[in-house]
């Protein structure tokens, strides 16, 4: 979706389209990726973790608040895009960066690829923004989501594979996934009783 600048008259107060549900929905998700970085920054990683499966929770949670409240203004709608496109950022940019460069002991090593994450988070969020879904309802590219799925199922093993082995493991494959992510793979659209699964988990 293409951001507006069109003057509007009168137009309503920021804060109060922020207290639309499904942006108070996307905000808890701002709330649970901020607790993924500060507890990444710390070294607590379980924490960290949790943190990161919430945001996920809540990023699709917004969608299906939305599409389940009648009389949302054009207005609402397209200001509720615009905050869960900045707050991706965060939760699927920021947030694995974070991740990587606390892996890493913040070693200057780990910039490159905390810098290729961030990337590729702007570039896919700024593509999909203008260009949406595929005509088949699927994403150009892997959906920013899925990366982090794929990191907090990693960490399950983090334990197994050793301190060191494991930054490398991971450094490798966030790179392949920055990859993907801007890639012209299609992939489908999650929904249903993926929602479902990641909150158990």
């Amino acid at each position: 979706m293409v951001t507006s600048h069109k003057h509007v008259a009168h137009p309503k107060p920021m804060l109060w389209f922020s207290r639309d549900l499904p942006n108070l929905v996307s905000l808890a998700g701002l709330a649970s990726a901020l607790l993924g970085i500060y507890y990444a920054i710390l070294g607590v990683y379980p924490a960290a973790m949790i943190g990161l499966v919430w945001a996920i929770a809540f990023d699709w949670l917004d969608g299906c608040v939305a599409k389940g409240m009648k009389g949302r203004t054009s207005e609402q709608s397209a200001y509720g895009a615009n905050l869960d496109s900045l707050i991706d950022i965060v939760s699927f940019g920021v947030a694995p960066a974070v991740v990587l460069l606390s892996i890493g002991r913040f070693d200057p090593w780990y910039l490159p690829g905390a810098f290729v994450i961030l990337a590729a988070a702007a570039v896919r969020l700024s593509y999909f923004n203008v260009f949406g879904l595929a005509q088949d309802s699927s994403y150009r590219g892997l959906a920013l989501d899925n990366n982090v799925i794929l990191l907090v199922a990693l960490f399950v093993f983090r334990g197994a594979i050793g301190a060191s082995a494991f930054a490398v493991v991971l450094y490798a494959m966030l790179m392949l996934l920055a990859a993907l992510n801007v890639s012209t793979l299609r992939t489908p659209k999650l929904s249903g009783n993926w929602y479902y699964a990641i909150v158990a988990r």
